[in-house]
């Protein structure tokens, strides 16, 4: 008898074949422990090189950071400008507090 792809007969006929193959693959006794080992191994090491990865971008941050911060001018700021700069020309004069009688 010869079957159609469309027939209702082929998928039954295609289902019986791979479980008559399913019954004679006998899986090695240590499978599941191998390719458990397998996958924590992988997992340890994708987290290793995550941790790397971010210490080693840190640090090039704070590098870049440090490096930035040196190379601004050390005699003027920019934050303060003017009379009232400490790095000014005019000495910083302390605010003191008024008394009342």
């Amino acid at each position: 008898m010869t079957t159609t792809p469309g027939s209702p007969g082929t998928e039954k006929q295609l289902r019986e074949t791979l479980e008559a193959l399913a019954h004679q693959v006998q899986p090695a006794p240590d499978a599941y422990r191998t390719a458990r080992g397998d996958w924590l191994r992988r997992e340890r090491r994708r987290r290793l090189v995550l941790a790397v990865l971010i210490t080693v971008v840190f640090t090039l941050a704070v590098l870049i950071g440090l490096w930035v911060l040196n190379q601004a001018p050390s005699g003027s700021g920019a934050i303060f400008t003017g009379a009232h700069s400490p790095a000014g020309s005019a000495p910083h004069t302390p605010i003191r507090p008024v008394i009342s009688p």
